[in-house]
């Protein structure tokens, strides 16, 4: 049975965990308590068997979704054949959550309440729920019991993890796989809601989740954190979209952001490119902290720039590329056998192998976005200024030392020229706050650094033959990660080698479509298969139309990209122009930093113009 597209999916999140749900009412993806947790429902990566929890209006169909304002909480009107109601979705930011006003930090949960409200007629509710602790693996024992106020409570304890769900009873199933449902009949007016309530199964049963107060007090939070500015100018409903996933991808007691809430979606349907993304790497922290100071945000840039510090501070000689969302430095790679994988995309993998390489960029997008909070106004303190230092000796030591490149390649280690040019700007910046902010620091030695690389690239990393940078000095091949080498000032955008490398990657990673993709994989990454085109180097190509001179380009290669986004405006890491589908971990932050940096890029292009 084919796969439910991502298209189909909207994010729930409490911005500690997240969920997915599709538009016909199943949650198909839930880990609890924490984003890189076990999940709970799992039939994303298999079948029903692996857990789920639908909720839907018999013989129905769907005629909008759409979320609150400026929240995740989703609303979804079905009609039925005697009448309309209204599905209500989230994850309830209160009581026990560290962002809620009355928070209990005695109570740890997570909550996920799913009202259905009957608008016209008489529409029947059918409820089922599967619950399978450990990725769809391990049954939990379930019992029942009435709460203080006789709502009926389904109890499922597995280990550490308990579940309550309060609501409408839900009756045993008579299949051979354990779940529980119920058909339920509402007229005009009636509504009926179900809490479900993740606790550990060793501490004190947590008090009931109102839904009223729930629901007052998650939209408040959302709406407390959204922009209020006209950001990105005609394209302001995407960029708020998008800054609010960010917000929804970030562990709220952390900091860290992961770069997509789910693991093993496919890079090419079918294959083994299937990564978890459940993690915070450095370069999408550091992406973040550039992107909200660039549209105004820096106040809430700092939350990451907090993350960054105490990730790497103390141990900047053994840095890392990623991390776990309090910082934990080892996160072993291992396969999910009993999934049979999003689209029979085996293997689904748990842990992220790619945390113990040596990527040369890292120190270089650290740099950079740490500067652009300089200049958007705030002070540099001691901590942070001596962590940045400490970051350029790290640098150093491995100053020759080959790596394994942006994309995390799987093969041999190379130099490649965008880990260098992010070298070189990693020294620049440090020189920059010396010189500018008058800060302390070897700024002789970093620019004769500086100066080294530059000769370097412009030797090794500049083929004449093409007219091109190269992917790696050993190479003939593009990378679409050239056009940041614009965008970190090594070259200006309109230069010509900028713009003859742009035409190289035109002609070489640029679909039929108008998609980008990242490379060619042509073995060289250590990897069997292919991969569809990547939405962020996209959005990084309309930037570099946008500041070259060809705004209609890059206006048209932006809105290509946010054509293929959901009704509700998410986007995933990737999309098959062949298959006309989302594809990759959903929703991805880079793609979303991308939008809103392209979209803030070609609105100041336009008003600069005007």
């Amino acid at each position: 049975m084919p796969s439910t597209p991502l298209e189909d999916y909207a994010l729930l999140s409490d911005t500690l965990t997240a969920a997915l749900v599709s538009r016909e009412g199943s949650v198909d993806w839930l880990p609890m308590p924490r984003f890189d947790s076990q999940s709970v429902f799992t039939s994303l990566l298999g079948s029903k068997k692996h857990g789920h929890w639908c909720v839907r209006i018999v013989d129905g169909e769907v005629i909008s979704r759409s979320y609150r304002p400026d929240t995740f909480i989703l609303e979804t009107v079905w009609k039925g054949p005697e009448g309309e109601a209204v599905v209500t979705d989230f994850m309830p930011i209160g009581p026990g959550h560290p962002g809620a006003e009355d928070a209990s930090p005695e109570h740890n949960r997570h909550d996920l309440i799913r009202q259905v409200r009957c608008t016209s007629g008489t529409v029947e509710v059918d409820t089922t729920l599967r619950l399978r602790f450990d990725y769809g693996s391990s049954t939990p024992y379930f019992e029942r019991f009435a709460h203080d106020d006789g709502t009926p409570v389904l109890r499922a304890v597995s280990g550490p993890n308990a579940i309550h769900m309060m609501g409408p009873e839900l009756a045993d199933s008579s299949e051979d796989v354990p779940c529980h449902s119920t058909a339920l009949r509402l007229s005009e007016g009636e509504q009926a809601e179900w809490v479900l309530t993740w606790f550990c199964s060793f501490d004190p049963v947590p008090p009931g989740a109102d839904y009223s107060s729930s629901v007052e007090q998650t939209e408040a939070f959302w709406t407390r954190w959204s922009c209020t500015d006209d950001i990105g100018g005609r394209y302001s409903d995407y960029v708020r979209r998008s800054l609010l996933t960010l917000r929804a991808l970030t562990d709220y007691s952390t900091g860290g952001v992961v770069a997509a809430p789910t693991t093993s979606l496919p890079e090419e349907f079918g294959g083994v490119r299937n990564w978890d993304y459940r993690y915070v790497w450095l370069r999408d922290s550091a992406l973040t902290i550039e992107v909200l100071a660039r549209a105004g945000f820096s106040n809430r840039a700092e939350q990451w720039r907090d993350w960054l510090l105490r990730a790497i501070a103390g141990d900047a000689s053994n840095l890392r590329i990623m991390y776990g969302l309090g910082g934990e430095r080892h996160l072993p790679e291992f396969s999910l056998d009993h999934l049979p994988g999003y689209e029979d995309s085996a293997p689904v993998r748990v842990g992220n192998e790619a945390a113990e390489q040596y990527q040369a960029d890292v120190v270089g997008e650290v740099m950079v976005a740490l500067e652009v909070l300089r200049d958007s106004g705030h002070e540099e303190f001691e901590l942070s200024w001596d962590m940045q230092k400490a970051l350029l000796e790290f640098q150093d030591a491995r100053f020759d030392t080959p790596d394994q490149g942006l994309w995390e390649m799987r093969g041999e280690p190379d130099f490649f020229t965008h880990g260098r040019a992010m070298m070189w700007a990693a020294y620049d910046r440090g020189i920059r706050a010396v010189e500018k902010h008058g800060l302390d620091g070897p700024v002789d030695h970093w620019r004769a650094q500086r100066d080294r690389l530059r000769a370097e690239i412009m030797e090794k990393g500049w083929n004449e033959e093409i007219r091109s940078f190269t992917q790696r000095y050993s190479n003939a091949e593009v990378d679409a990660s050239l056009l940041q080498l614009a965008q970190i000032g090594f070259v200006d955008h309109d230069d010509p080698k900028m713009i003859s490398t742009t035409e190289r990657i035109e002609s070489e990673l640029l679909d039929e479509h108008g998609f980008l993709h990242r490379y060619r994989t042509n073995g060289d990454d250590g990897l069997t298969g292919d991969e569809y085109p990547f939405l962020l180097c996209t959005f990084w190509l309309a930037e570099q139309y946008a500041r070259s001179g060809r705004l209609a380009d890059a206006e048209e290669e932006f809105c290509r990209v946010v054509d293929v986004a959901t009704d509700l405006k998410l986007l995933s890491e990737e999309y098959s122009t062949e298959h006309g589908r989302l594809a990759g971990n959903f929703p991805q932050a880079f793609s979303h930093l991308g939008l809103v940096r392209a979209a803030v890029t070609i609105d100041d292009v336009k008003n600069r113009q005007s």
